[in-house]
């Protein structure tokens, strides 16, 4: 599946026989690696707006936002945190325009191309550790946007209070109807299948900007425009020489926060309908939808300060102070809204696709999404979310992987497969498969993985350097799978003009 054997746009076209998002399987694959959703993808058919949306969903979330907010807070001016922010932005679309081509040109998840770099085996080592990340931050989602529903009961339901008296296992009543409300969903919207998440995702961006346009300009107009103060933070700004270091960590914390996405992207990518209309939507996704909705976020965050007296970053708090019905209405169910957005893009969809790799015949993709919507619950995220040494050592352990499993793929992919897949290969167990390695395995990305990831980890929880693990991890999970592969090569370079080669050169 060439970049150019894509179909045009006219023959784009979902039919009764093979629908747009179900995957083609072609006799001779094995079962055990194999099901409708996990096998390579019959049409492909997202333009570039469907991308934009995507990332705007992933932006516009209360995490985004307070991301966003913190950084003006940093002690630098507010110039400085722009140029920060864009060129972070531009590095997050640099990498995903890399992990977004093997999957879009071969029209597999993330898991699956990963065959043909970690084995038809070892592929679960990077779907399992990127799951469980999806599964917990799946569940703290979850939560926040109970959160915010709860402030709608509370507000026109003024006897629900009674219920914020009871708790179980750490959470009160009224938090537990609001996150099974969210659960239940979230999970309805999933089952319904891709497609209806993609018009989801298409539709929630632009809802939330328009929201937040309101109560942007609402906060101005009564702070005044004369009141509006860009740099968040109080006292002086930081020397040039000394803001350096603040920028380099505030580009780092931009990058960081959009690696969990970044790494999985694939699993999106591979619905684009050409190479160039997943660079397009990336690009109008995040450096220029991210830039504005930068300058927005900061906008209403500086307007809180002559309208409240005082610094709010927190949109949902922002809307309780407003404290009328329509704005804690409207305000609520957007970042509801938000929030369920990046969730299913960021936190259900990745697990969905990981789970079922381990398990095809049994695990489909439907079945590995409620495998994770019921994990996030077991991990009951209220507890541990407001405690930072808890998320310091267990998303913290889990995410410092994320470097090196990134820099393995695109090493693999870009350097040592020469970007050619042999596609059907990633769906056999035979030991004649191009990507069987050693039963299974390639033991130079096992022991690329095992070593970076054990530094990424130590340098991740026992040093000051925590926001520049992805960078360390990715650096070193590319340079030493580079190495190994080119020392004792295992990865094959398929012949451009054999049978089922997807070429990415080509594009």
């Amino acid at each position: 599946m060439s970049a150019d054997a894509v179909p045009d746009e006219a023959e784009q076209v979902p039919d009764a026989h093979h629908p747009a998002g179900v995957g083609l399987i072609k006799p001779g694959y094995d079962p055990a690696l194999t099901n409708e959703d996990l096998a390579p993808l019959h049409k492909q058919n997202w333009s570039s707006y469907n991308i934009f949306a995507f990332w705007m969903s992933d932006v516009h979330s209360v995490g985004g936002y307070l991301t966003a907010g913190s950084l003006f807070a940093l002690g630098i001016a507010g110039w400085q945190v722009l140029i920060a922010l864009l060129i972070g932005i531009v590095i997050v679309q640099i990498f995903v325009n890399l992990v977004a081509k093997p999957s879009q040109q071969t029209g597999v998840p993330y898991p699956v191309i990963n065959r043909a770099i970690f084995g038809v085996k070892g592929a679960n080592i990077p779907a399992i550790i990127r799951g469980l990340i999806a599964v917990a931050w799946y569940g703290v989602q979850t939560y926040l946007a109970a959160e915010s529903l709860n402030i709608i009961f509370l507000k026109f339901l003024p006897a629900s209070q009674g219920l914020t008296e009871v708790s179980f296992l750490g959470l009160s009543a009224l938090g537990w109807i609001s996150y099974a409300i969210l659960w239940v969903a979230q999970a309805a919207l999933f089952w319904t299948g891709m497609e209806t998440i993609r018009r989801f995702i298409d539709w929630a961006g632009p809802a939330v900007y328009v929201v937040m346009i309101i109560l942007a300009i609402y906060l101005v107009s009564k702070a005044g425009i004369g009141a509006i103060d860009l740099n968040l933070h109080s006292g002086e700004s930081l020397g040039f020489w000394a803001s350096i270091p603040v920028m380099v960590t505030a580009i780092a914390i931009v990058v960081s926060y959009f690696s969990g996405p970044m790494l999985n992207f694939g699993d999106f990518s591979r619905y684009g309908r050409s190479f160039a209309a997943v660079k397009k939507g990336n690009f109008l996704g995040l450096p220029v939808n991210f830039l504005f909705f930068s300058l927005l976020t900061v906008i209403t965050a500086s307007a809180t300060v002559p309208v409240f007296g005082q610094l709010v970053t927190d949109p949902i708090k922002t809307v309780q102070l407003i404290d009328t019905p329509f704005a804690i209405l409207l305000g609520g169910l957007t970042f509801v809204t938000a929030t369920v957005g990046i969730n299913i893009v960021a936190n259900f969809i990745s697990p969905a696709f990981d789970f079922s790799n381990v398990n095809p015949r049994k695990v489909s993709w439907r079945t590995g999404g409620m495998i994770a919507a019921v994990g996030s619950v077991i991990l009951t995220p209220w507890n541990w979310y407001d405690n930072d040494q808890a998320i310091h050592y267990t998303l913290g352990l889990l995410g410092s992987l994320i470097g090196p499993l990134f820099g393995i793929l695109i090493a693999g992919y870009y350097l040592a497969a020469k970007q050619r897949i042999a596609v059907d290969d990633m769906y056999t167990m035979s030991p004649t498969g191009l990507y069987w390695f050693s039963n299974g395995w390639n033991p130079n990305a096992v022991m690329t993985m095992a070593a970076t990831g054990v530094v990424a980890i130590l340098l991740s929880l026992f040093t000051s350097i925590g926001d520049f693990g992805w960078f360390i991890g990715c650096g070193l999970g590319f340079a030493m799978f580079a190495l190994l592969e080119r020392t004792r090569p295992m990865i094959p370079v398929p012949a451009a003009e054999a049978q089922n080669v997807s070429d990415g050169t080509v594009a």
